[in-house]
């Protein structure tokens, strides 16, 4: 493979993105592909300082253009320090989370407006969006139900919020899926771990079968 592929996983809270994006990343390496996993903010030491800054459970008074800026800033440096360098190497790299999180999250659920948002993040990434990007669509409440169930998961300050911005954050991927209908590809995340993962990992294959 000459050129890498981005491929990006984006959900509500509760999703269950997360377990299976690593389902995948495990797959691919075993079907023989070089692909590298991580995550959104983090990855690298910096992005991972502006997380615990931004996901602090503490950090309640943190106003919302503040909390964009610092993602952007957390997005900046993980993107040239870790995704641009893999990508020209050839490398497949999943991430979990990138810029349809701020559109949908600060964007669209805390009312700063998605392009107001875009257009802070389009000075972070520059013209570097996804070539793929996996949603896992799940109401609200259910996501928020099996946060409750999952003890061990890191609990943070956006599982605090209530259930209406979380049905805003969803209305924000919604508004997405209608704008990148050929980028992003819907996935019905309340099926069994199972079904997900096969709907999930089909249209990676089949993407990369193109």
């Amino acid at each position: 493979m000459s050129k890498g592929l981005f491929i990006t996983v984006e959900g509500p809270e509760g999703a269950g993105k997360s377990t299976i994006l690593t389902e995948i990343f495990n797959r691919l390496l075993q079907d023989g592909h070089e692909v590298i996993q991580t995550r959104e903010p983090g990855g690298i030491s910096i992005a991972e300082q502006i997380r615990e800054v931004i996901l602090n459970t503490g950090n309640t008074e943190m106003d919302k253009r503040t909390e964009a800026l610092l993602y952007a800033a957390a997005r900046r440096q993980h993107l040239v320090e870790k995704v641009i360098p893999a990508l020209e190497e050839g490398k497949i790299v999943i991430c979990d989370r990138f810029i349809d999180s701020s559109l949908a999250y600060q964007g669209n659920a805390r009312g700063i407006g998605m392009e107001e948002v875009m257009n802070i993040n389009q000075f972070a990434i520059e013209d570097k969006m996804p070539d793929l990007t996996l949603y896992f669509d799940i109401d609200p409440e259910e996501g928020l139900k099996r946060i409750a169930k999952h003890n061990g998961r890191e609990v943070n300050r956006l599982d605090l919020e209530s259930v209406d911005f979380h049905t805003r954050v969803r209305e924000g991927y919604q508004k997405l899926m209608k704008q990148y209908p050929d980028r992003i590809q819907v996935i019905d995340a309340s099926q069994s771990k199972e079904a997900v993962f096969g709907d999930a990992y089909g249209i990676v294959t089949d993407y990369l079968n193109k």
